[in-house]
């Protein structure tokens, strides 16, 4: 089936269902003598996987990885990595009930209407435990950038209307939302416990910073960098809308407002502002790369809702089972993990003209 797979030098094809034996992915592309250990990859399986804390669904999961090929001595050979996260806490029953209902707000009636079958257990395919994989894989990436002192750092900047003011990374992974603002993150707490209490569910903003990235990398026209990076995150299921620098604020702006001027600062071509978000006419121009990402709520949720079943009458659903009443902290590793593979393959490429 086409649309498996992700990149063109660093690539990528994920496999498995949410409640299938296991999930997995394939990467090819990763330089030999990266060091690499399951240890690596497992510190952002961990800042992902279900049963984190009360804001987060209950499922409980392990999400250990197994490194099946690439890897000798404690480093990458250049072959094809394999990696292999085995389910292990498949609540199947919970969907027994879905079977022949569509759930608003999930791929269930498109994906019935696509292929003429579906795995109704947890949105088999469409479900966001297949985003795991894309976690493995951009720890990965991840390891490539540093060695170019590229970093990616993600953080909650919204739930609702609460809004994060200040940021500061070394508080990201001190709450539950992983904001980086510690008196708001309190406060997006509270929002999201309403929600859950009410069998709702709400949405958010997270943001992604790129740090340390030098000019050139994309590759114009149609492969421009804030292209590929919107397609790399707009693929994440949860993510509805994009924006980069500045964002929709440049509708209201001047030209004059908007351009980011540039200056001479230790020897280096820099700006004074960053309006751009770090990327101009589709190549990064050596300021940091800023953009934020619109997270929808979570579509199952317990409260009473219409729907329709598959002989098409109508009907009304309430989705049981274990969920996220908010998907903002464990979807900033994914943003992370897809920032860090499109980076991976725009350097590759990058080095391929240098």
């Amino acid at each position: 089936m086409p649309g498996n797979s992700f990149g063109t030098l660093f690539k990528f094809m994920t496999f498995g269902e949410s409640h299938g034996p296991g999930i997995g992915v394939i990467i090819d592309g990763v330089p030999p003598n990266i060091p690499l250990t399951e240890e690596d990859i497992q510190f952002d399986l961990d800042r992902r996987k279900p049963g984190q804390s009360d804001i987060t669904t209950p499922r409980k999961e392990e999400d250990k990885v197994e490194i099946l090929s690439g890897v000798f001595d404690g480093k990458t050979t250049g072959v094809p990595i394999a990696l292999l996260i085995r389910n292990k806490d498949q609540h199947s029953k919970d969907y027994s009930a879905i079977e022949n209902t569509f759930r608003p707000g999930h791929a269930d009636y498109t994906y019935q209407m696509k292929y003429g079958i579906r795995d109704h257990r947890g949105g088999g395919r469409s479900s966001g435990r297949e985003t795991a994989c894309r976690v493995a894989a951009g720890a990965i990436a991840k390891k490539i950038l540093k060695k170019h002192n590229i970093e990616v750092v993600a953080f909650t900047k919204q739930v609702g209307s609460i809004k994060g003011n200040t940021f500061d990374y070394s508080e990201i992974e001190k709450n539950n939302v992983r904001a980086a603002d510690p008196v708001a993150a309190q406060k997006m707490i509270e929002c999201i416990h309403e929600y859950k209490e009410r069998g709702d569910s709400i949405g958010g903003i997270v943001e992604c910073h790129i740090n340390g990235c030098f000019p050139g990398l994309g590759e114009p026209l149609y492969d421009k960098l804030d292209a590929v990076l919107s397609h790399a995150l707009m693929s994440i299921g949860t993510i509805k809308g994009i924006a980069f620098g500045a964002g929709f604020d440049v509708a209201t702006m001047s030209g004059y407002e908007n351009n980011d001027k540039y200056i001479m600062t230790d020897g280096k071509v820099s700006s004074e502002t960053n309006y751009s978000g770090g990327i101009t006419g589709g190549l990064s121009n050596g300021e940091n790369i800023t953009l934020q990402l619109a997270v929808k709520p979570p579509s199952s949720i317990t409260k009473e809702q219409k729907s329709v079943t598959k002989d098409g009458s109508n009907t009304t659903i309430q989705v049981h089972g274990r969920h996220d009443p908010c998907i903002c902290p464990r979807v900033i590793p994914v943003a992370e993990a897809m920032c860090a593979v499109t980076m991976a393959d725009m350097l590759l490429l990058h080095k391929a003209y240098h």
